[in-house]
């Protein structure tokens, strides 16, 4: 049997976003979302997951970019006297490879944020990052204990195949070095993250898709992902949304693209691929 998870990351960034995420819910296939605690829409997006009961949400634990959910005196190794976290994933991992980072602090905000989403009326789903930080080792450890600590069994394992990578960017005519390469770097720390993850009962997809292909997943590479589906349990990461200004100011690079992802979600070609394979459509809730 296929199963299919359609995750949008993002949700809280922009009311833009917010709404392309429930549009694809709506007029297409997503299934799952993961929301951002310290997202500028927060508000926005909490009231339209009330509104769309079957969108399944998770947490998706930023610690790059935006500011801490946590009051800055309780991680002051973590974020600057502002509240900012790092504004980037390499000087996070800089210094967190050279101990400047505390553990401690790091759990701390990740169990604010899963918090944060529960005081709203909202129960994960599952549990995400924003830019994969925990893939790293040190991230991962502190994911898979604040995890166990909140009840929370299901998070994202964003090791991708290569083949499957490089066979879904064929005929795009834009292959993205960048992002295969990071895909390749992820696929590396596969066991120790997949140790960790045993240790602290965690559960995750069979299978797991996008990211070389981040934010350039248009209808026919969807479809093609789609067609060469594997066998049990898949997810597949897209960032669908409307370009609206206040994106158009964010620190992101995933503009246009998120709206051209969304489109996809929508597309009668995927929904047909989708049917064809006899493919079912779940969210992380139904995942066993």
């Amino acid at each position: 049997m296929k199963q299919l998870i359609l995750n949008a990351d993002d949700f809280g960034l922009t009311p833009g976003v917010n709404a392309g995420i429930v549009r694809a819910h709506r007029e297409g296939m997503l299934t799952s979302a993961t929301l951002m605690a310290n997202g500028a829409a927060f508000e926005d997006a909490v009231e339209r997951a009330k509104e769309n009961p079957r969108l399944g949400v998770g947490c998706h634990l930023v610690l790059v970019g935006g500011r801490a959910v946590s009051p800055v005196t309780e991680v002051r190794s973590l974020a600057d006297p502002d509240g900012r976290l790092p504004g980037s994933l390499g000087f996070f991992v800089a210094r967190l490879s050279a101990g400047r980072i505390c553990i401690e602090e790091i759990e701390r905000e990740l169990r604010a944020q899963i918090e944060k989403i529960r005081a709203a009326g909202l129960e994960p789903s599952h549990l995400d990052t924003h830019k994969h930080t925990h893939a790293h080792p040190r991230v991962m450890e502190a994911v898979g204990k604040v995890a166990q600590e909140c009840g929370i069994s299901r998070v994202r394992k964003p090791v991708e195949n290569l083949r499957d990578s490089w066979r879904t960017s064929r005929g795009n005519g834009d292959r993205d070095a960048a992002q295969l390469a990071a895909a390749a770097a992820v696929r590396a720390v596969e066991p120790a993250f997949a140790a960790i993850g045993r240790r602290f009962a965690l559960h995750w997809p069979d299978n797991f898709l996008g990211l070389a292909m981040t934010g350039r997943l248009g209808p026919d590479a969807l479809r093609r992902m789609i067609e060469d589906l594997p066998e049990g349990s898949t997810e597949i990461m897209l960032h669908p949304g409307l370009c609206d200004a206040e994106l158009k100011n964010c620190v992101t690079r995933l503009r246009k693209q998120r709206e051209t992802e969304m489109a996809a979600l929508m597309d009668a070609g995927v929904k047909g691929a989708v049917a064809e394979q006899g493919i079912r459509l779940i969210s992380y809730r139904e995942l066993n």
